[in-house]
């Protein structure tokens, strides 16, 4: 699994056309190892990267991080409210969650616009 996530503003559709072209890419033999997001709108996507969570995102990717309860002491925030946005970034693929730990599964995140 790559460990870059590409963020796009788009259509089912467009989702569909980035589907089909990986999948043309494959039965040719090509390595096919991306991992894609798509918003429906730009409002959408920054709803949902607020500062708070991108600075959260960028904490986890680069501290151990034991449990949601510690992420909210280290960022002395409140603990409801990082809750709230872990849910918010785990149910996008953003973050990951398990017994004992809190992890960031991209290095990077790349978001391009078209006009």
């Amino acid at each position: 699994m790559t460990d870059k996530l590409r963020l796009h503003i788009g259509t089912p559709e467009d989702m569909g056309r980035r589907f089909v072209d990986a999948w043309k890419r494959a039965e040719r033999g090509e390595a096919v190892d991306e991992t894609n997001l798509t918003f429906r709108d730009l409002e959408t996507l920054l709803a949902a990267l607020t500062p708070k969570r991108l600075e959260m995102l960028r904490y986890v990717r680069h501290h151990q991080v034991p449990s949601i309860k510690a992420l909210a002491n280290d960022l002395h925030r409140d603990y409801k409210n990082v809750h709230k946005d872990v849910d918010v970034l785990e149910r996008l693929g953003l973050l990951a969650r398990s017994p004992d730990a809190v992890t960031a599964p991209y290095a990077e995140v790349s978001a391009r616009f078209q006009l």
